[in-house]
């Protein structure tokens, strides 16, 4: 079962689906008097026949012998339950249901019916299905682990894991030791957030039988725990014992959620050279070079992002952002911005950071037209943005039109009254105006809000992670 982000699949259980042999059938039929009289002495030395080979693992020879009996006898219990059986067992599932279902509907009180249609609807991802089969089965053998297991899975399929995890719990009492039990009841409890209770499940797998997801989830868990170290500590291990894609990302995001930047950086460079498909790794590269104040490298790393995907509106604020913090001479590679703000006027932001790509050339190279255009286009498409009115002002002040200047910083600060570096260029702006009084003010709110703004600029870097770890 895919779970978000890391969420690991539910371990595989040797009794999903079908866990029937032909020697229970064989016991079902010596217990039935009534029904063997359905049948002549031939017949039952045909279905005998027939489950002797089921039972073996001669399913060539039971099934035609079968499908014969269950056409000529469609009252008949244990021919379409051993046919039915053996079809799911074989993965023909969907020809396996009508004969589950007549089994079914024959001997409703024969737990083992029940429990093999509902594995079946389970194995066909049809979890309304299968629920009340599994429960019907388990109120006729509540001491069955397998049907207790497939009812976990199913109650996991329909996002109720917290009694998919008394379903686990049930089965791992009855079947103790079994590490696939003791794995699905930790992912369970996990994801109903009982995390002390899942990491003593994940615990009791012994270490001979642990793998990569289970070292996955150990990290989860420490995580959601808060054992930083712990939880690192189980992503290396699972990316050691298998360096795939999820494992590799998973501890790149691991690195980075507690912005341990240069490590994110390397492990994802490192991704990228195993998955190179994968272009979740450059993201998260581009975002840890950025955390890491690596702003070039991380300019680099956005431009070639976009340029792959040029309407990708997240690599578009990425690389703006990047551009952004560069405070002079900023890249040719940010030229990608004018660009996708050319194709997408509604998008405020990306027109904005364009704009600031512009003026963070060297002067001779700003082009101021093309700079007023582009935050015009910014205003138009979203007037409440207060960047682009800030911009509109760098622009004016950096032509020295001191008094033009005042009136965009003011509904900058209108729209943030928290705004550090607007109430810095309207503290400029006053004091070229003469205007010293209100320039020591301004320059008083700059420094109040300045741990703010990097309050601000800290908690947005944190949702560009949270968003990778969700979306991932």
């Amino acid at each position: 079962m895919s779970q978000p982000q890391i969420r690991l699949s539910l371990r595989a259980l040797g009794s999903l689906a079908i866990f029937l042999s032909a020697l229970t059938l064989n016991l079902w039929v010596t217990a039935q008097p009534t029904a063997r009289r359905l049948m002549s002495p031939a017949d039952q030395a045909i279905l005998k026949r027939a489950l002797d080979a089921y039972d073996q693992g001669d399913l060539k020879t039971a099934e035609p012998f079968l499908i014969d009996l269950a056409k000529r006898f469609p009252a008949n219990y244990q021919a379409n339950e051993a046919l039915g059986s053996l079809y799911a067992e074989s993965e023909r599932t969907d020809a396996a249901l009508p004969y589950l279902r007549r089994a079914c509907a024959v001997a409703p009180r024969e737990a083992i019916a029940h429990a093999n249609l509902g594995a079946v609807f389970l194995k066909l991802s049809k979890p309304d299905a299968a629920i009340p089969e599994l429960r019907s089965a388990l109120r006729l053998d509540p001491k069955n682990a397998a049907t207790q297991s497939n009812l976990g899975q199913a109650l996991m399929l329909k996002a109720q894991p917290a009694e998919a995890a008394r379903a686990f719990a049930a089965a791992a009492a009855l079947q103790p030791a079994d590490a696939s039990v003791e794995y699905n009841l930790a992912l369970a409890l996990f994801d109903s957030g009982s995390l002390k209770e899942a990491k003593a499940a994940i615990d009791r797998i012994p270490v001979p039988e642990s793998n990569d997801q289970t070292d996955a989830l150990a990290g989860d868990i420490e995580e959601k725990l808060g054992d930083f170290q712990q939880a690192i500590a189980h992503y290396q291990a699972a990316a050691k014992l298998n360096p795939s894609d999820a494992n590799l990302y998973a501890l790149t995001l691991e690195l980075m959620r507690h912005w341990t930047w240069d490590e994110a950086v390397t492990m994802a460079d490192y991704g990228t050279s195993r998955y190179p498909a994968s272009m979740h790794f450059e993201v998260a590269k581009g975002i840890a070079q950025f955390g890491g104040q690596h702003y070039p490298e991380a300019v680099v790393t956005f431009s070639d992002l976009l340029q792959k995907e040029p309407e990708n509106a997240l690599y578009a604020d990425l690389l703006g952002r990047s551009c952004s913090a560069i405070a002079e001479d900023a890249s040719a590679q940010c030229n990608g911005l004018s660009e996708f703000a050319h194709r997408h006027p509604e998008n405020a932001q990306a027109a904005t950071f364009a704009a600031v790509s512009l003026l963070h050339r060297p002067s001779a190279e700003q082009d101021k037209p093309e700079v007023r255009r582009l935050l015009d286009q910014a205003i138009a498409a979203d007037p409440k943005l207060p960047e682009a009115y800030f911009q509109l002002a760098v622009l004016e002040q950096s032509q020295t039109e001191w008094q033009e200047s005042v009136a965009p910083l003011k509904h900058a600060i209108e729209l943030r009254p928290t705004y550090p570096e607007a109430h810095y260029r309207l503290s400029r702006a006053y004091a070229h105006l003469g205007m010293k009084e209100k320039a020591q003010e301004e320059i008083a709110l700059q420094q109040k809000y300045t741990q703010q703004a990097k309050d601000t600029v800290n908690a947005h870097l944190q949702e560009v992670v949270t968003f990778l770890v969700k979306s991932n």
